[in-house]
């Protein structure tokens, strides 16, 4: 008679029960939310924490890497909103509208409301959920894998975020800024998830920047759900900032309608572990996108930037390009796949990720797929990994520029095919200059 197994929770899997069991009866949401609530949480236990054994996950082992569960951050005080007053101070000065969501909590005191164009709409997600509204709107159903285990926990015990409305046809001028901020000395756990529905023919840009203490050994689990309209236009961009012993790990979910653009890109500049995974299904005909990421590491930094792209109807197009820079003992990985549906026919999608090795020591993992069940599509992908072109360094130098600077030109012009795509000059100049205080902080 066989005695049947149980799998040995981990530190950090049995703190993450404790943490949701004391939390959850205060936790915002009527009923069906708590039971939402319960459910997700049931479905991560049952999982754990997601290892190197599943394909998703095998370049960042959670069950590893997460050694212990800290404490969820309590609702912000006087002095965290003091301290948050700075938040997103990398684009400070563009002139966008500021939505601060402070340990996980929208701080409408801190943002700016005012005069809001028409069709634009904000609302806190806690107040949503107090209604008992959804966690997620049934418009991103079929867009996650089923019981994605980052996003499973993060609705489990998320606190707050912000809800972003903008009507069909409504053109939204100023670009808006999701400024997420961990405040404080003490390692706490912070989820957020955000959402914004752009209706039909409506355009806006979005840009997020999350950041946090220095030294803080933080824990960060954000969400952000894109139901882009038919005919929509929306530019993302997200900044990752956070601390030097922070964890992040995030997940867009995209939710794309005929006809429609979507262009987002992330820019990874710091935090000790980063996970940036989206899930985007262009469900309707004539849609067009473009996805794109930048990883700057160093020292013992691990980033890991994973992508699904489903294309679900015909006649879309579909460009994908991720680099890497990996200075010291840091390690970069890249996971992305595009799956074509048999009714998608006239697919044209090209994905590539790149990574540049500055160090002996550095590490850079690619695993582009294809899944392809249509029979007339334009599908392809590739991977790279070297070092400096030393012709080119050599080049520079024999014309008077000095090593280290020739290296800094070279390593700008590699990240600048990406920055480049932005469609906000001043976005642009700022990621820019962010590039150039990264290559300074290393030859430092």
């Amino acid at each position: 008679m066989n005695a049947p197994v149980a799998a040995l929770k981990t530190e950090a899997e049995q703190g993450l029960a404790t943490a949701f069991a004391a939390a959850a009866p205060g936790l915002p949401g009527g009923a069906a939310v708590a039971a939402a609530r319960a459910a997700a949480f049931d479905a991560f236990a049952q999982a754990g924490l997601p290892h190197r054994r599943l394909e998703a996950w095998k370049y960042t082992d959670l069950r590893r890497l997460m050694r212990d569960a800290k404490p969820l951050a309590p609702p912000p005080e006087a002095a965290a909103k003091a301290e948050a007053a700075t938040a997103g101070a990398v684009i400070a000065g563009l002139g966008f509208r500021r939505l601060v969501v402070v340990d996980g909590v929208f701080a409408p005191d801190l943002s700016d409301l005012a005069d809001l164009e028409p069709g634009l709409a904000i609302a806190s997600l806690a107040d949503q959920l107090a209604a008992d509204a959804p966690l997620l709107p049934a418009a991103f159903a079929d867009v996650l894998p089923a019981a994605e285990p980052a996003v499973t926990l993060n609705g489990a015990l998320v606190r707050g975020g912000v809800v972003l409305t903008v009507a069909p046809g409504a053109v939204v001028a100023r670009p808006l800024h999701l400024a997420f901020i961990t405040t404080g000395t003490a390692p706490v756990a912070v989820y957020s998830r955000s959402l914004l529905t752009l209706g039909a023919g409506a355009k806006l840009s979005l840009i997020e920047t999350h950041e946090g203490p220095e030294g803080v050994d933080y824990q960060v689990s954000a969400v952000l759900g894109l139901d882009v309209g038919d005919g929509a236009s929306l530019d993302h961009v997200k900044i990752t900032r956070e601390g030097s012993a922070a964890l992040h790990v995030a997940s867009l979910i995209a939710s794309v309608g005929a006809a429609a653009t979507l262009t987002t890109c992330g820019f990874t500049l710091g935090g000790a572990v980063v996970r940036n995974q989206a899930f985007v299904r262009l469900k309707g005909a004539g849609t067009n996108a473009t996805l794109s990421g930048v990883s700057l590491l160093a020292g013992r930094q691990h980033a890991d930037a994973t992508l699904m792209l489903t294309h679900a109807a015909p006649g879309s197009t579909s460009r994908e390009v991720f680099k890497a820079v990996v200075d010291g003992a840091a390690r970069a990985a890249f996971q992305g796949k595009i799956a074509v549906e048999q009714a998608a026919q006239q697919t044209d999608a090209r994905m590539m990720a790149r990574a540049l090795l500055l160090s002996e020591e550095a590490e850079a993992y690619s695993k582009p797929e294809l899944e392809i069940f249509a029979d007339d599509v334009q599908c392809g992908h590739g991977a790279t990994t070297g070092t400096l072109d030393d012709q080119l360094k050599f080049y520079l130098m024999a014309r008077g520029i000095p090593a280290k600077e020739a290296e800094a030109l070279l390593i700008q012009a590699f990240v600048g095919e990406v920055i480049d795509g932005i469609a906000q000059e001043g976005l642009r100049e700022a990621l820019t200059a962010a590039t150039v205080a990264w290559l300074e902080a290393r030859d430092a």
